[in-house]
């Protein structure tokens, strides 16, 4: 991802230098907007960002339980909503990521670590799960954004 992204500063910054600090900001928050967007309809369809499915969550064995137990539900439906995926944009940068403690729980998925569900339960190795990443479409969206504010001006 960081070579995607690498690619896309590579590309955007001669650009994006000629712009003043003001309309830099207002093109990076609005790009930032989009991109928090598309991150969570992505979420939605529990995709990564390449296209494959979110790994599934592991059967877990509910003893004693009585009455009907939801275990269609999609993962992360809270954390996708607008209180915790931040988009902010200024003159230097555009930026998408988790607020709060929520951040941990994401960085958690991202990139596949370990953690505790609960204090005092054992450690869990928790499936990769990209919540955050650029798609190629996503990639391109940008450039399109750029370009667009850039004949507009």
């Amino acid at each position: 991802m960081s070579d995607m992204l690498d690619d896309l500063g590579d590309w955007l910054t001669p650009l994006i230098s000629r712009i003043e600090p003001a309309q830099r900001g207002k093109l990076a928050r609005s790009v930032a907007q989009q991109l928090r967007r598309s991150q969570q309809q992505r979420i939605v369809a529990q995709r990564n960002p390449d296209g494959t499915p979110f790994a599934p969550r592991k059967q877990r064995k509910l003893r004693g339980k009585v009455g009907r137990i939801k275990r269609k539900a999609k993962m992360f439906t809270k954390l996708r909503t607008v209180r915790y995926v931040k988009a902010s944009g200024s003159a230097s940068a555009a930026t998408v990521g988790f607020a709060g403690r929520i951040s941990r729980i994401a960085r958690v998925h991202q990139y596949g670590l370990r953690d505790r569900p609960a204090p005092g339960a054992k450690d869990v190795h928790y499936a990769k799960r990209e919540l955050l990443g650029l798609s190629a479409a996503e990639r391109e969206m940008v450039r399109d954004q750029v370009l667009q504010h850039l004949a507009g001006t």
